[in-house]
């Protein structure tokens, strides 16, 4: 096979490329017409500068957007200017004139990787740093104030044999409450550290703990110390109490990966969210190859119903997919699927399908 890029090849790359260009920026500009609306008055009652709503949020929501609904993008592009051709008899005579189907479909990939490369580009390197002022933003003008920790019984391993516990923190003057901090040796607790309060002290990087008890465990022995105020610094800071299922979202890849041990050796339930999000950043991207394969065997043939029964039939399919991803996150949220396999799990399906369409389809 041929794979040097001919005319043919260059006139496919630019209707997909061009296609997908003009779907995204019509789109944007609904979706934003939309958001302004259902949050113009949060805006107003939280008296949001009109610089921080443009520039801080709807600059740096839109490739948030843009990725997160890059399939269903992907998708409608493949099956409304493939349909296109297909009405026009164009890929009739691409088949006729000696271009086999597989052959056909190279312009297709080579435009599918490219969007792969920019969405995998914009998931690791573009969208975390905007996320954090995207979320900053929501958070103080959308949301109206800070961020409330409102768990309580709070259980953190935060380093080998060494356990905290927290009844309850405060992010209003960043206090942990009913503090307690237990070291172990051997499967034996040797030392338990137990005070009324623990509040964050910036200048020490540490804790400021009040009304205080020591017991240190030496044999059969139990020491006992105690005071009023005591400073410590342990491997728990005060931005632990700060992370949301959202916060990953505002992380660099190696923030993401320093965080995922950090929370496995803990212990903390919030992994899940820590790999749903690793996983998802990959396995969306991929997902343009498999999209348009599908697309382009749905589409290729000139159906009586024209390009607006494709078009019907792809949004269908390009919700499924995007409805299948967040069914796989709640698998991976109730233990149901490993991460890897939930996460992956709808490209698989997806593939399959792509590739029995391209087996039945017309060539």
């Amino acid at each position: 096979m041929d794979l040097r890029i001919k005319t043919l090849d260059r006139y496919i790359i630019r209707k997909f490329i061009g296609t997908f260009v003009v779907a995204l920026l019509l789109i944007i500009v609904i979706v934003i017409i939309f958001d302004i609306s259902e949050k113009i008055d949060k805006f107003v009652d939280n008296e949001a500068p009109l610089s921080a709503i443009i520039f801080d949020y709807y600059v740096n929501f839109i490739p948030y957007f843009v990725n997160m609904f890059s399939p269903l993008f992907v998708f409608v592009t493949v099956i409304f200017f493939t349909s296109k051709l297909a009405a026009n008899s164009e890929i009739i005579a691409m088949l006729s004139g000696g271009v086999s189907f597989a052959r056909m479909l190279y312009p297709y990939f080579i435009s599918a990787f490219c969007i792969m490369l920019v969405s995998l580009s914009l998931n690791l390197f573009i969208i975390p740093p905007a996320n954090k002022v995207r979320l900053a933003f929501e958070q103080e003008y959308v949301k109206g104030g800070r961020y409330n920790n409102k768990e309580r019984n709070i259980h953190y391993q935060i380093a080998p044999g060494e356990f905290a516990y927290v009844e309850s923190f405060s992010t209003w003057n960043n206090t942990a409450y009913n503090f307690t901090l237990e070291k172990f040796e051997e499967n034996e607790m040797v030392s338990k550290l137990s005070a009324e309060s623990a509040a964050w002290d910036s200048t020490l990087q540490g804790w400021r703990l009040k009304n205080y008890f020591i017991r240190d465990y030496i044999g059969d022995r139990e020491e006992i110390r105690s005071g009023a105020k005591k400073d410590t610094v342990i491997s728990l800071i005060v931005d632990d109490f700060y992370r949301s299922d959202k916060t990953v979202e505002s992380l660099t890849y190696r923030e993401l990966e320093d965080l995922i041990a950090m929370q496995r050796m803990r212990g903390d339930k919030m992994v899940k969210y820590s790999l749903i999000e690793k996983h998802s950043r990959f396995a969306v991207p991929f997902s343009a190859f498999i999209l348009t394969l599908m697309g382009v065997a749905l589409s290729s043939q000139k159906r009586r119903g024209g390009i607006g029964l494709n078009l019907g039939i792809g949004i269908a399919l390009s919700f499924s997919y995007i409805l299948f991803l967040r069914l796989s996150e709640m698998l991976v949220v109730t233990d149901t699927l490993p991460p890897a396999v939930a996460l992956w799990l709808p490209n698989v399906v997806f593939a399959v399908i792509a590739v029995q369409l391209y087996r039945i389809a017309p060539k």
